[in-house]
């Protein structure tokens, strides 16, 4: 049976929800694995398995995606603001990254708080360093790539694995860890653990998040020239809209 379209207020709220949820998922995956081993390969591969390989993300995108097209991610909302800004308003988008941003935060906190710790602590794991932004802005424009490349060919229905698939791959082929997300960059500098990031290096981490959703956005349409006219959502299954 067909769902009804989702309002702008249900919209909203599935994407604080699954932010937090997946930001929930990395950082409660990381304070996990810190107890679990000292080795960093192993909590690495812990992390991945549970927030990308695990399908903790594709499972978000499934569930998620029919309401609000499971961006939970400012770089997805924006670029694909920009590819569909003649029909798409700009509050709109607006509303979602002010969803991702607060979901992030909360999110974290909710997974310090599940383990016992003080929630609110600050993370001190500094990662400002050259190497880590490029390889950033390269795990932001795979991203992106993948994105707009399943909505430009029509292969919306494959993003759950799709889109999980990459960032656990990211994960692991990327010097940065794959963040690729401003809104989970900021959550995470609410926790001091394997996953943290101090918060003096979220803005470079931000900035090399958008200088990597350019490069993933200009790839794209070298590779499959401009978008047609679209209704759907790019992280999820196609989505109808209502105002």
């Amino acid at each position: 049976m067909r769902m009804s379209p989702a309002s702008l207020p249900r919209r909203v709220t599935a994407e604080f929800t699954g932010t937090a949820a997946l930001v929930a998922v990395i950082v409660g995956s990381g304070i996990r694995a810190d107890s679990l081993s000292q080795d960093i390969g192993v909590r690495l591969l812990a992390n991945a398995l549970a927030s990308a390989l695990g399908l903790g993300l594709g499972l978000l995108i499934a569930l998620l995606g029919p309401l609000s097209g499971a961006h939970f991610n400012p770089v997805v909302t924006l670029s694909e603001w920009w590819s569909r800004r003649r029909e798409s308003p700009a509050g709109e988008a607006a509303g979602y990254i002010a969803a991702q941003l607060t979901g992030a935060v909360a999110g974290a906190l909710l997974a310090e708080a599940m383990f016992g710790r003080a929630p609110g602590t600050l993370a001190t794991a500094p990662r400002a360093e050259p190497h880590l932004l490029l390889g950033e802005a390269v795990a932001t424009a795979g991203l992106v790539l993948v994105v707009q490349g399943l909505r430009r060919i029509g292969r919306l229905p494959l993003a759950p694995v799709a889109v999980a698939g990459y960032i656990g791959a990211a994960i692991w082929f990327t010097s940065s860890g794959s963040f690729a997300n401003p809104a989970a960059t900021v959550g995470r500098a609410f926790s001091d653990s394997f996953t943290g990031i101090a918060p003096g290096s979220v803005p470079a981490f931000a900035a090399a998040q958008l200088l990597g959703m350019l490069l993933g956005m200009g790839l794209a349409a070298a590779l499959y020239g401009k978008p047609a006219g679209a209704t759907s959502e790019p992280n999820g299954v196609p989505t109808r809209r209502s105002r």
